[in-house]
């Protein structure tokens, strides 16, 4: 990568994060939490982006609800490149806005798409590897997408079909399956050449905004003309008034998906397999699993965040209790989460259902506890 080539890097920070309820909530959302360490989700985001771009060249696409927070935790980025979406409309048009303005402001550069709410645990790794997809994305009208090896047929993820190889280690992408079934994501496992979408992408400015014309025609002039009024009186009541008409779509259905359907060889898609430790802390059952591997368990994988515990007969367990010492007795598997207003039990195996308690209690209309 050459120091000449001006970089981007836009967080995405507007999930709501229901899967870590009840510490995870509406207006205090995962990515300003602490799950690991000192520093929460998005600072450690920032963090691992500091060799690539100062913070403020940094832009964020958060809501309304966590604003406050995240300008807080991020005192260093510009108050007015934290843009809060007056609606959620999935990752297209966060992206798309970003692009739109970015153009207007580096047409020549590359913006890169990051989540707020994964962990990297090779931090000199995952730079190394930016920088080479930053290269790769500014050579032409390319996309690249950091891929995942996948280590088990997990169903909760996209997958990337990889197809022949470029130079260094870079591989050309087939297709994008969002989601498979059991079967079909232990075929993927199997085969070889799939790996998990980790959600981070990195395109050059203009590449991002003309795919956007090209596949959202609808949505793409409405950001445009948010874009255009960044920075002017109309900004706030325009973005109010037509964000919301966008279409709610993911990147990889707006983009990606028709884009590799172009066929290998002409869709300029290209995968970069991520070898710098990656997890996406999806639920409480990631985090135990990520802590178990980070060292942080006792001798029977118990993961205890409380500020004393007991744990007798007890294995595989993950509790968080901020003020209260914590024992287990003769139980297996178990999460338990407790908050001043809120306590989840729920098992390992069901934590990925926790985001069903949000939206129950969201239709008894209890959204003091969403």
């Amino acid at each position: 990568m050459s120091d000449s080539i001006d970089f981007c890097p836009v967080i995405l920070a507007g999930g709501s994060g229901t899967r870590f309820w009840p510490r995870s909530r509406r207006a205090h959302a995962k990515q300003v939490l602490v799950l690991d360490g000192e520093r929460t989700m998005i600072q450690r985001t920032l963090d691992r982006l500091a060799p690539l771009a100062s913070p403020e060249r940094a832009w964020v696409i958060t809501n309304t609800l966590l604003s406050q927070a995240i300008c807080t935790q991020l005192d260093c980025v510009p108050g007015e490149q934290i843009i809060c979406e007056p609606a959620a409309r999935n990752t297209a048009p966060a992206a798309g806005l970003a692009a739109f303005l970015l153009e207007r402001l580096h047409p020549d550069g590359v913006l890169g798409i990051f989540p707020s709410d994964h962990v990297i645990t090779d931090e000199a790794a995952f730079v190394a590897t930016i920088r080479k997809a930053i290269a790769l994305a500014a050579a032409g009208d390319n996309m690249v997408v950091l891929g995942i090896h996948p280590t088990r047929p997990e169903i909760g993820y996209g997958y990337i079909e990889t197809g022949e190889a470029c130079t260094e280690g870079i591989l050309r992408v087939r297709r994008f399956t969002e989601k498979p079934n059991r079967q079909r994501a232990e075929e993927f496992l199997e085969a070889g050449n799939y790996f998990w979408n980790s959600g981070m992408f990195i395109w050059g400015t203009r590449t991002l905004a003309n795919a956007m014309r090209q596949h959202l025609p609808e949505t793409a002039p409405l950001l445009e003309k948010i874009a255009a009024a960044w920075g002017t009186p109309d900004f706030g009541h325009l973005f109010a008034e037509l964000y919301p008409k966008c279409e709610n779509i993911s990147v990889d259905y707006a983009i990606l998906e028709p884009r590799s359907a172009m066929g290998e060889h002409h869709s300029n898609l290209y995968c970069l397999p991520a070898r710098f430790g990656w997890n996406d802390l999806g639920s409480w059952t990631a985090l135990h699993e990520y802590r178990v591997e980070r060292g942080g368990a006792d001798a029977h994988g118990n993961v205890l965040d409380a500020i004393g515990s007991v744990a007798l007969n007890a294995s595989g367990n993950y509790v968080y209790s901020a003020d209260k010492l914590v024992a287990l007795v003769g139980v297996q598997d178990l999460v338990v989460v407790e908050t001043p207003d809120a306590l989840l039990i729920t098992t390992r195996q069901s934590s990925q259902d926790v985001g069903k308690v949000v939206k129950e209690l969201a239709g008894r209309g209890q959204d003091q506890l969403t």
